[in-house]
């Protein structure tokens, strides 16, 4: 967490200006390159450049703007109505500051740009490393962000965000819980499409319109024209005729000048003139057009032509209830799912406030709040609230009709969940930081590095539950001071058993069984991570060998994390039970087992994490390209301090189903010692450290 949360402050202090070079280019000149976003205008349009077309931009602008006005509430319901959820966590990030470098207005409104010109406006959630409670929330660059969908087992899939800045060295994957993404219309539900590339031919026409008209005003605002001599003219005479009449006549200061013209020289135009071009009714049907795309009223955008006195507070209204009104939907929804806990979503809700936007002229307004008021909906308070007055001592009175009695506004809070809290396990799941990947074997690296972390506080959790269990088990059969009810003894096993290592070792059976409370705790924190990366990995292994077809390594995550499991549950198990039998008193063996179980605390968690960040890599990556064709696979080395097993073993190629080192073989080292193999090995790591990596070969 603390990786990402300087990251993401990092992003916020380089968006400004990013740094670009050939080694790692800005996305506009990749696209620049590459020839995207072309259009039948024949000009460029790209995110940026489409934002200096100005009916576009102020679109952009009004809807970003309009959004970021409007205070969003968190709500809590009542019995009958509602009331502001001031003490939730969330309410003063959407209401008041979303993290300490901008307020809400600004967070909004540049997150709905985001979502209209790119598709997708992503925030990352920082969260509290212990209680999971949101701290901050955190705008990220648009041009450096995919939306990827996760297939995480049968019939369930999950959205992830990946963001990669090159320029900054800052890679990360979010899951879900992890970031904030608002998104307009699209084909998938996951992201929206951008406006700027699905109206790219309307924008070029009018940035081809604007340069058109730039460059007619530069050249003295007449069409172009040719010279004519009715002779023959050396290159040198047409060289210092046509700078001659340049010098005199171009620009806009220029024009108008008095032209002589000799030897018979005549002037001929080229093109239409403006008026026979149509450019001004051009220009205008541009800015309707804008509004099409946009679903705005043409006034909002400065056109004025169709605006009267009557009509035009009904095309507010009408915005407020269609264009804005869909945009507030999708942001109350987006927080309600993505902020908010299931339990929560039952008690709370966000909501905007638009009143503002909705009211008419004085008169009406009054007349609106004196028939609410007069029914008995507002109070004078409420009145008084919404002018943006305080209020006064007897205004909360609610009247009707009959002789104007108080009406009552009776209500109480739902009673609060007894258990508010959530499980530390679920939270935890939540909160998946990784890198994002590169190419070739380097980059499987990097991935298995990102992962490592995760890896190491998935481990750190389960040698935490295993430390509570098995002192609890300590302190039942072992430690003569406990005071322990022998949990595991029936009366049909026979006479109650007395305080022993044999009883121990019963309660450590059933702790350590294959569907035992530690292998349940362990499959529920590994499943999602070996899933998600073993799809990271995938993706980037398929692309490496140019496979085209999308690889499904869920089922086969799976499997290798109940593999995991079950080793990891009979290796402790073992180790446990040896130190109990090996002991000479219960209390030397209690000794002996907390001491263990201390040692996994400290010191497991991390070599676990270096291991499966080294050996998922790789096992997901052959399973990749076994299902792309690939027959053969070769051994390589990385770094320069690799030992002289790897060093033996590198450039060894075999074929992709049979193993590199059989169990039992020994490899020979430089120094003449042999290493012995204890396990079958299809793929690194041969031993704890080993840093090698398995590529694949293709032919050419």
């Amino acid at each position: 967490m603390g990786l990402l949360r300087s990251a993401v402050r990092t992003v916020a202090r380089a968006s400004a200006g990013p740094l670009s070079s050939i080694a790692t280019p800005e996305k506009w000149v990749v696209d620049w390159f590459r020839g995207d976003m072309a259009n039948s205008a024949g000009v460029r349009v790209d995110h940026e450049t489409a934002l200096h077309y100005a009916p576009f931009f102020a679109g952009v602008r009004v809807i970003a703007e309009d959004l970021g006005l409007l205070p969003l509430f968190l709500y809590e319901r009542l019995a009958r109505g509602k009331q502001r959820a001031t003490g939730h966590p969330l309410y003063p990030l959407l209401h008041d500051a979303p993290n300490p470098m901008m307020g809400a207005m600004a967070f909004k409104e540049a997150l709905q740009g985001h979502a209209i010109t790119w598709g997708r406006g992503v925030a990352y959630v920082v969260t509290h490393e212990r209680t999971g409670v949101i701290e901050e929330l955190w705008p990220l660059r648009p041009d450096r962000l995919t939306i990827k969908v996760r297939q995480m087992g049968k019939g369930r899939v999950e959205r992830w965000v990946q963001y990669r800045d090159d320029v900054n060295g800052i890679y990360a994957n979010l899951a879900p819980g992890e970031y904030l993404c608002i998104n307009g219309l699209g084909d998938d539900g996951v992201t929206g499409y951008s406006v700027v590339e699905l109206a790219a031919n309307s924008i070029g026409l009018g940035l081809a319109t604007e340069h058109y008209g730039a460059k007619t005003f530069s050249n003295g605002a007449a069409p172009a024209g040719a010279l004519s001599h009715p002779e023959n003219l050396s290159p040198d005479a047409r060289k210092r005729m046509a700078d001659d009449w340049e010098n005199i006549h171009r620009g806009i200061d220029r024009a108008h000048r008095v032209a002589i013209l000799e030897e018979g020289v005549t002037w001929q135009a080229v093109g239409l003139p403006n008026d026979a071009n149509q450019f001004l009714e051009t220009r205008k049907l541009q800015v309707t057009d804008m509004a099409r795309w946009l679903r705005l009223p043409p006034h909002k955008i400065g056109d004025l032509e169709r605006a009267t006195f009557s009509n035009i507070e009904e095309q507010q209204l009408d915005y407020v209830s269609s264009a804005l009104s869909a945009w507030l939907t999708r942001w109350e929804q987006a927080v309600l799912t993505q902020l908010m806990l299931p339990e929560e979503r039952a008690r709370y809700f966000p909501e905007h406030l638009v009143d503002a936007l909705l009211r008419g002229n004085t008169a009406a307004r009054y007349q609106a709040y004196a028939i609410g008021r007069q029914w008995g909906w507002l109070s004078a308070n409420d009145v008084r609230e919404r002018e943006n007055m305080n209020p006064v001592d007897g205004g909360d009175a609610y009247l009707v009709p009959l002789n104007m009695i108080p009406a009552g506004n009776g209500g109480t809070t739902l009673p609060a969940d007894e258990d508010d809290g959530d499980d530390e396990a679920r939270r935890r799941a939540r909160r998946y930081a990784r890198l994002m990947r590169g190419r070739g074997a380097l980059a499987r690296e990097r991935i298995g590095e990102a992962w490592a972390e995760k890896i190491r506080e998935a481990d750190q959790e389960i040698a935490d539950l295993e430390r509570k269990k098995v002192e609890y088990l300590v302190d039942q059969h072992l430690d003569p001071d406990g005071r322990g009810r022998m949990s595991f003894w029936h009366p049909a096993d026979g006479p109650r058993p007395h305080r022993s290592v044999t009883t121990f070792v019963q309660g450590l059976n059933w702790l350590y069984a294959k569907d035992g409370p530690i292998a349940e705790a362990m499959t529920a924190l590994w499943l999602p991570i070996m899933t998600a990366l073993a799809a990271d990995v995938a993706e980037d292994a398929a692309k490496e060998v140019g496979h085209k077809d999308d690889v499904d390594l869920s089922v086969w995550a799976r499997a290798y994390t109940l593999s995991h499991v079950a080793y990891q549950v009979a290796s402790s198990f073992g180790q446990l039970r040896k130190r109990a039998e090996e002991a000479d008193t219960d209390e030397d063996a209690a000794a002996a087992i907390v001491e263990r179980l201390i040692k996994w605390q400290e010191e497991r968690p991390e070599q676990t994490a270096r291991w499966e960040s080294s050996q998922m890599t790789n096992a997901a990556a052959r399973e990749t390209w076994k299902d792309a064709g690939v027959r053969e696979l070769k051994w390589v080395t990385q770094g320069s301090k690799n030992c002289p097993y790897c060093t033996k073993l590198d450039g060894r190629t075999i074929a992709i189903d049979e193993p590199f080192i059989a169990k039992g073989d020994e490899v020979e080292g430089e120094d003449g010692e042999a290493l012995k193999a204890k396990r079958t090995t299809f793929h690194p790591p041969v031993h704890p450290g080993c840093n090698c990596q398995v590529v694949p070969v293709v032919g050419d």
